[in-house]
């Protein structure tokens, strides 16, 4: 497995709701910040207010072994009720020449839903690279170690994955409960 191949991570679940009540809680940008342990908290920019294709949202980020760092993401996939997936760029130059191109992300993210009986089949896809990251980093200090850190990567993104997926799992399960 190498950095230049793009590698990715897929995560999914089935939740007990339909897919517009499931679409509301993927489309919140700052809902997964109250999920996920590295996600701190995100906010839309240039006085978006919701996803559309070319709107752009800050995450900030926070990881043990990095410190703290500010992304800026650019929404390229909506489809609604279906599918909502944004291109992740590093505007500051944290990891290298900044980068605010969305066609050069270090990461790409979608969630997809699928209708499956009653409720829905929640996907959650990550694509790490080909822009500069701080996996970038790590392989730069130790390239003979690529793999490893790769697999590593891959392996906490797949923890905080998961963790986000059940929290929506919950909360859409518990306002479908609510509906009744």
């Amino acid at each position: 497995m190498r950095y230049a191949e793009g590698p990715s991570v897929c995560c999914d679940v089935y939740v007990e709701a339909a897919p517009s009540q499931v679409w509301g809680l993927v489309t919140d940008i700052g809902l997964p910040a109250r999920l996920s342990p590295e996600l701190q908290r995100a906010e839309w920019l240039d006085g978006a207010e919701g996803p559309a294709v070319g709107a752009r949202f800050a995450g900030y980020n926070r990881h043990r072994m990095i410190g703290e760092w500010r992304t800026v993401s650019h929404v390229v996939l909506l489809e609604d009720q279906r599918v909502f997936g944004w291109a992740v760029v590093d505007p500051d130059g944290r990891y290298g020449d900044p980068v605010p191109d969305p066609a050069l992300p270090l990461a790409t993210w979608r969630f997809e839903l699928d209708p499956e009986g009653a409720g829905t089949r929640l996907r959650q896809i990550a694509r790490i690279g080909p822009g500069r990251s701080g996996v970038s980093l790590a392989i730069d200090r130790t390239p003979e170690r690529e793999e490893e850190i790769l697999a590593f990567r891959l392996a906490e993104l797949r923890t905080n994955m998961e963790a986000t997926l059940r929290g929506l799992k919950a909360l859409a399960e518990e306002a479908d409960q609510l509906d009744l």
